[in-house]
């Protein structure tokens, strides 16, 4: 029996699930327990922009299981509007922190996306820092739409009861949505970029700048040209989304 969660907050129209990391890490063991299948997102900046272009992506992260406040700027943004979410639950983090959670009990974990070398090294950095975790499956990220069929059913014979997928918005969306309908099981996890992490291909931001919630500061200083838009072109946008939002909740309060 999965334990009650506590109730969704809304966070400029977006609902989060307001949780802890370990609150996370034991949702998502005790769902990968009972069997049944779930959608677990993590919504930041961009994912809250997406979200707002795009009504396919809205509908997706309002029907997860588990919505998490992935961003600083998710957890800046609901304090400053009144809204209680405790802290930001990175998927990078809420991967390891899972990893060493399940890491002695009969719980698989099947890795998918990245470049082939890429994934192969995550599993075997993750053997290295958890020797007796289950890894029962993996396989990179490129496959075409006609192949997520073919995938679904690798993952399922696999055993898995944990998928992490390490592919980009919005086919990491539309596949584990796709593995809804397909009938799977399992607690599927989408963490972006963090098998490039993991593996050693690219470094994470140092720890005070993840503290002071500048790690986007970092990756776009390593991918200038990728992520340009997506942090100054976005955030710009997302911090005069959240300032109408106050302005309109201050118009509400007075």
């Amino acid at each position: 029996m999965v334990s009650a969660m506590p109730e969704r907050v809304e966070v400029m129209g977006v609902p989060i699930d307001p949780l802890t990391m370990q609150q996370t890490v034991e949702r998502a063991r005790q769902l990968a327990l009972e069997g049944s299948f779930a959608h677990l997102v993590g919504v930041n900046a961009d994912k809250y922009l997406q979200m707002r272009d795009d009504p396919y992506i809205d509908e997706v992260v309002r029907n997860c299981e588990v919505v998490n406040a992935d961003g600083a700027s998710i957890v800046m943004a609901a304090r400053s509007l009144g809204a209680e979410v405790p802290e930001r639950v990175t998927g990078i983090d809420l991967m390891m922190e899972l990893c060493e959670r399940v890491e002695r009990e009969d719980i698989g974990i099947y890795l998918l996306g990245a470049k082939p070398e890429v994934v192969e090294r995550t599993a075997s950095a993750l053997f290295e820092r958890f020797p007796e975790l289950s890894i029962v499956g993996i396989r990179d990220g490129y496959f075409a739409e006609g192949d997520y069929d073919a995938v679904g059913r690798a993952i399922e014979e696999s055993g898995a009861s944990i998928v992490f997928v390490g592919i980009t918005s919005p086919k990491k969306e539309q596949l584990i949505e796709h593995f809804r309908a397909q009938g799977l099981h399992g607690v599927f996890i989408g963490v972006g970029g963090s098998f490039d992490v993991v593996s050693g291909s690219i470094p994470r931001a140092p720890r005070w700048m993840q503290e002071a919630h500048l790690e986007w500061l970092f990756r776009m200083a390593k991918e200038p040209r990728r992520l340009f838009k997506r942090y100054l072109v976005g955030n710009a946008r997302f911090m005069a989304t959240l300032g109408r939002e106050r302005i309109k909740q201050g118009r509400r309060a007075s």
